[in-house]
């Protein structure tokens, strides 16, 4: 039980490394950062986050039955190309700096962010994942994905320059371990 709240965590938290660089450093863009900002865009960015990965999931559980013996194969080269893109992204030193004032900027740069959570979704139905297992792991992305993003937004550059990075490749690492342990089944 445990074990599995744990795996459930560190997933959630390497899935939302993305939002946490993102709103961290972001925040510059904003005129002021005052809770009720902070607190829309963040649940913005975790309902976006979160919607993704269960609409990548039900897509994904559409089509395992066609594709069931390359599922493990297909959601491990999901997880590896959103892992090695995150970690790319880290180490080459891009900034991450979307403009956040408005409605719309704040639902392009959620979605800009959750690209691959839909990818992760469809791993995790390529994986055989329950919907009350999803359903689980789709609540801790939100949540933990919302405290990225409020925690991003108040740190702001100090944070961002100082764990931004690290935060994005260590997430890359776990999702890859994911696939790792989609394709060859060591859970």
């Amino acid at each position: 039980m445990i074990a599995a709240f744990l795996v459930t965590l560190i997933f959630a938290l390497s899935l939302c490394a993305d939002c946490f660089a993102v709103s961290t450093c972001s925040s510059v863009t904003l005129k002021e950062i005052r809770w009720k900002t902070v607190s829309w865009i963040a649940v913005v960015f975790a309902f976006v986050q979160a919607g993704l990965m269960l609409v990548g999931w039900g897509f994904g559980d559409l089509f395992v039955g066609y594709i069931e013996k390359v599922a493990n194969i297909i959601g491990f080269l999901l997880l590896l190309y959103v892992g090695g893109s995150m970690i790319k992204e880290a180490l080459g030193g891009e900034s991450e700096a979307v403009n956040l004032n408005g409605l719309r900027n704040v639902i392009l740069g959620a979605v800009a962010t959750s690209i691959d959570a839909f990818a992760v979704g469809i791993s995790l139905s390529m994986d055989k994942d329950s919907l009350s297992d999803i359903l689980v792991k789709a609540l801790a992305v939100f949540v933990c994905t919302f405290l990225s993003v409020v925690a991003g937004m108040f740190g702001g550059q100090k944070i961002g320059l100082r764990f931004g990075k690290i935060a994005e490749i260590i997430g890359g690492i776990v999702l890859i371990a994911i696939g790792l342990d989609i394709l060859f089944d060591f859970v």
